[in-house]
């Protein structure tokens, strides 16, 4: 029980801050007539954070945390990442046109949250330095419940926010809220990128 507690706990903590993967799902609900048609966006985010999630307790953040190198590649690629995905949500217009929102494939869903999950150097360094670091404290049976914990938020976070894009989406009939919401994404991607640069240079 303690196990599946402190998974739950961490895991949501990791998960809630605002950033380029929650906006995505949020988007991806409200931009579509039914829930459904964003599944492939839940879906792709929940698998990609349970591979993360399933590497980090099977040793793979020691791997990474060992190598300098490696970590200076990963924020050298997760920079280049969000700067590119800042400029996509600050341009992104997500404003009605003949009374339509344009609205992403299911091929494009999956490709995007999956670059958003797996290029994502924070969601990768929470992954790995986090949650495989606290996975060690656990063996057998409890470090399971523990994994599992992890994977379960992970997947109704995600569920979450696209009921919430949903309900929202369906209020915002101009797009304009949605709009001001990417904004803030790109603005906090950015900062985000800025940080990153900092820890190369240092």
């Amino acid at each position: 029980m303690q196990a599946l507690i402190h998974g739950m706990l961490l895991a949501f903590g990791l998960i809630l801050p605002l950033g380029v993967q929650n906006v995505f799902i949020f988007n991806q609900g409200a931009t579509h007539k039914k829930l459904m048609q964003a599944s492939p966006a839940i879906l792709t985010a929940g698998i990609c954070d349970a591979i993360l999630i399933l590497l980090a307790v099977q040793g793979v953040s020691l791997v990474v945390l060992n190598f300098e190198w490696l970590k200076v590649a990963l924020f050298l690629i997760g920079l280049i990442f969000l700067i590119y995905m800042g400029f996509v949500m600050w341009r992104s217009n997500p404003e009605q046109k003949n009374g339509e929102q344009k609205r992403f494939s299911a091929k494009r869903q999956m490709t995007f949250a999956a670059s958003v999950s797996l290029l994502n150097p924070h969601a990768i360094m929470d992954t790995i330095g986090v949650i495989g670091t606290s996975s060690l404290a656990y063996t057998g049976e409890d470090k399971w419940f523990f994994t599992m914990a992890c994977i379960t938020v992970s997947f109704v976070w995600f569920l979450f926010l696209a009921i919430l894009g949903r309900k929202i989406g369906q209020l915002d009939r101009d797009g304009k809220l949605l709009k001001r919401v990417n904004q803030l994404s790109a603005l906090i991607i950015w900062g985000m990128a800025t940080y990153l640069g900092y820890q190369i240079i240092i």
